[in-house]
């Protein structure tokens, strides 16, 4: 069942019961008008409205279990990336930079490739020739990419990001290119509302990094498979990510210590380079 169908549902549940949606909303704690979005799924519920609206409603609880299950898995898209290919991967670049536009906080963790929003031209071309674009759109697609990294320089967004250490010694472009890479993150780093932390090899780990995953405002997820990309919005789903992203964060380098351990990578890239 998709948000439409579960909205629709909803309404029609609301409207056999005989009440009211004001009524039905102040009951199920929450305005008309997002009980109204609600239903003409312009806003996908968390399984807890769904929970409050069928409580208000009246309904068995044989209903609500079953409504209830199917906002849950509502709450989780799967778009295979085939799919995103098929329409164009540089529209998703524009989707996510509005997403970015509407968002506040952005934490995101990543344990394979540098952050999207922090890669240089050249390492964004390495990693989307994996996909076999056109050289168009290729081309449209890494522009999309640099267009989003304006964001960076929004003081009014608060942006913190988590990389592991193979991150930054992954060889996805040349000894110099990765160098000027590992510049990019230090440079970016200091800026006032931008936080980059590094886990380090040394010590011990308490977690496991399974896949990269951004969090926006703690409302929702995005997490990259190798097939697909997942979004998940139950605020119980989110929240298993908010508390993995902040067990990262505790054993992570960050400041000064982050920016030392970042430059001695990258001086070993540049000596390699001289000896090429």
């Amino acid at each position: 069942m998709n948000r439409a169908q579960l909205g629709a549902a909803l309404r029609a549940l609301r409207e056999a019961s005989g009440k009211e949606a004001k009524a039905v909303a102040r009951s199920a704690l929450m305005s008309p008008s997002k009980l109204s979005k609600i239903e003409n799924a312009k806003l996908q519920p968390s399984t807890t409205d769904v929970e409050r609206v069928l409580t208000a409603i009246g309904v068995s609880d044989e209903i609500k279990a079953e409504y209830t299950e199917a906002a849950r898995t509502a709450a989780t898209e799967t778009t295979a990336w085939r799919l995103l290919k098929r329409a164009g991967i540089h529209k998703g670049q524009q989707a996510t930079k509005a997403l970015e536009a509407q968002m506040s906080v952005l934490r995101l963790f990543q344990p394979a490739l540098v952050p999207g929003l922090l890669q240089t031209p050249e390492y964004i071309r390495a990693v989307l020739q994996r996909h076999s674009l056109s050289e168009e759109s290729l081309t449209s697609t890494l522009c999309g990419r640099l267009e989003r990294q304006e964001i960076l320089y929004d003081n009014t967004k608060t942006l913190r990001f988590i990389v592991t250490e193979p991150v930054l010694r992954w060889r996805i472009v040349s000894a110099q290119m990765m160098a000027a890479q590992l510049d990019r993150i230090v440079s970016v780093s200091r800026l006032p509302h931008v936080d980059i932390r590094v886990v380090p090899l040394e010590g011990r780990q308490h977690d496991f990094a399974n896949h990269a995953f951004v969090i926006r405002d703690d409302r929702m997820v995005t997490v990259e498979t190798v097939h697909a990309e997942v979004v998940v919005t139950d605020p119980r789903d989110v929240a298993l990510y908010v508390q993995k992203y902040e067990g990262f964060e505790q054993v992570a380098l960050s400041g000064d210590g982050m920016r030392s351990m970042v430059e001695g990578i990258r001086d070993g890239f540049l000596r390699e380079q001289e000896t090429d």
